[in-house]
């Protein structure tokens, strides 16, 4: 599905992905972890082709999409909630949806599929998105993306700064779409034992590159959180 080969991402002359890999297959969910500021967003900017590698190589779904735009990249079937959410706030969620479905208006089978994933937007559709809640904005984040029906959902810190009853909405959410295996994920998170439920394979970064890697069943709570610490 994709595979990140050898990338190096300058901010610069300030290197900030050091020759990194990192592979995520059909139908699983893949975390990184890590400190702040060793390249985590950098590296989903960067396969979403709001960033280009100095060198390296990022091939999604068998074909290198290295010199694609991240529109381009969209339509193959990329979709990217960045950290922060960046919704559209003083437009209504209905009207958010729209935007995230790239069409004059979202299929009824797609929008009946995001609102039973977030059953809750569905009382909100003519209310402001900036009229939310922080999780609510996040689950709205989320729809608009999954509107589109992506093949690779890339996921900035879902969870961040949102009360814990709507992190386990999300998690409920991720692990439906994981079960469907229609698509994959990759997922920056800080929450470990969030990552460790969800993961299929995680890496940990440090230094914009890949300390620690491995499946879910090598996936020590007490040894990554040691790459996490200050």
């Amino acid at each position: 599905m994709l595979a990140v080969n050898a990338i190096e991402v300058f901010y610069g002359e300030s290197r900030i992905l050091n020759h990194l890999n990192l592979t995520v297959g059909e139908g699983q969910v893949v975390c990184v972890m890590g400190r702040n500021g060793v390249g985590k967003t950098t590296l989903l900017k960067t396969i979403m082709g709001l960033l280009a590698p100095r060198q390296g190589t990022i091939v999604f779904d068998g074909r290198e999409i290295g010199g694609l735009t991240p529109y381009e990249r969209a339509r193959l079937g990329m979709g990217y909630v960045p950290q922060g959410r960046e919704i559209f706030p003083s437009l209504s969620v209905r009207e958010n949806l729209v935007l995230g479905a790239r069409r004059k208006r979202p299929t009824p089978a797609s929008l009946d599929y995001v609102l039973s994933l977030f059953p809750a937007l569905s009382q909100m559709l003519d209310k402001r998105g900036g009229d939310l809640s922080g999780g609510q904005q996040q689950q709205l984040a989320i729809a608009r993306t999954l509107i589109s029906d992506p093949k690779l959902l890339l996921l900035d810190e879902p969870t961040e700064g949102i009360q814990p009853s709507i992190v386990q909405e999300i998690a409920g959410v991720l692990q439906r779409i994981k079960q469907e295996r229609k698509r994959s994920i990759l997922l920056v998170e800080q929450y470990l034992e969030f990552a460790r439920s969800i993961c299929d394979r995680f890496y940990v970064m440090e230094k914009g590159a890949v300390a620690l890697e491995g499946d879910r069943g090598a996936f020590r709570i007490d040894e990554v959180s040691a790459f996490l610490s200050v």
